[in-house]
């Protein structure tokens, strides 16, 4: 069987692109030639699957990641991995389980996505951002070691930003009335925002490295190409809908009560995620914080004003 890059969570946020990157890289590369894409996906009758499974290269296999064994890959020939974990409580059991998988199996090379950088350690009051630091740090030990490994540490991706902005503008030109608009962004908070597509691209890149120990124990921070502030998305708004924006509440956070309710998992836990938004009200996310090596292999480039445009359709 032709040697195998697997893309878990190919349809995806991030790994819709790192397979559609991937399949034009694979056109041109003689490092690579003869290497397929495997594409991990829930349901291989998605729409979204059956376009991927199109793309030269790429084969879909419909299957539980969690359920991945060191066999399994060996089967397959894996030989280099994506990974782009749920953030569920059980993440680090699930997901380290895959990375001893990999080791055991002799893949060589995992690019995984992790979340905000300036969130990812041991004192996180979010829960999840702690399980991508625990993962990080298994990693790093020295049972680990023949396994190489890239952790992207991207921002709050555009689209989940700026969603209930496009809501009601779209709702407004339906209707030509308003409700509050609710935005996760504080007023004043720069936030280098970064399109989900753009995160993709440099995991794709980085899993066509010749070298992967060049990449190896890194923590890449990905951010757009410019700040935005919740003032400059309701400025956005006002331009699209011709009016002012009656009403609007900054750092609205509601949404994990309502992820909360409907949980089955600890209240506690859930309710938790509320403060993995802080470190950007604070500032502490902006685009100068982009790692210089994200900027040399695929920099992002695509604006909130254009994220915007797309989220309506135009």
């Amino acid at each position: 069987m032709a040697p195998t890059i697997l893309i878990i969570g190919a349809t995806g946020n991030t790994g819709q692109e790192t397979v559609r990157t991937l399949s034009k890289l694979l056109e041109s590369t003689q490092t690579f030639s003869g290497y397929r894409i495997l594409a991990q996906t829930r349901s291989s009758s998605s729409s979204t699957a059956q376009q991927l499974a199109k793309l030269p290269h790429v084969e879909v296999e419909e299957c539980h990641w969690p359920n991945i064994t060191a066999e399994w890959l060996r089967e397959r020939t894996v030989i280099r991995a994506f990974i782009a974990s749920h953030n569920q409580p059980n993440q680090f059991a699930e997901e380290s389980t895959f990375h001893l998988a990999a080791l055991n199996a002799g893949v060589k090379y995992v690019v995984r996505i992790s979340t905000t950088a300036a969130n990812v350690r041991p004192d996180s009051i979010a829960y999840y951002p702690r399980s991508h630091w625990a993962i990080e740090t298994m990693l790093s030990t020295p049972e680990f070691s023949a396994l190489h490994w890239t952790s992207l540490q991207p921002n709050v991706f555009s689209q989940f930003y700026l969603a209930t902005a496009a809501e009601l503008i779209k709702k407004y030109r339906e209707t030509g009335e308003q409700e509050t608009l609710r935005l996760v962004a504080s007023a004043d908070g720069p936030v280098g925002i970064i399109d989900s597509d753009e995160v993709g691209v440099v995991a794709a890149r980085l899993l066509m490295q010749e070298d992967s120990a060049v990449h190896n124990k890194a923590k890449y921070v990905l951010n757009g190409p410019e700040d935005v502030t919740g003032k400059q998305i309701v400025k956005m708004v006002e331009e699209y809908i011709g009016t002012k924006v009656k009403d609007v509440m900054f750092k609205d956070v509601a949404f994990v009560e309502q992820m909360a309710a409907a949980s089955q998992e600890s209240k506690n836990v859930i309710l938790s995620i509320k403060h993995a938004v802080e470190t950007a009200w604070e500032g502490k996310c902006t685009a100068a914080t982009t790692s210089r090596e994200v900027l040399g292999l695929a920099a992002p480039k695509r604006t909130p004003a254009e994220v915007l445009k797309t989220l309506l359709g135009e």
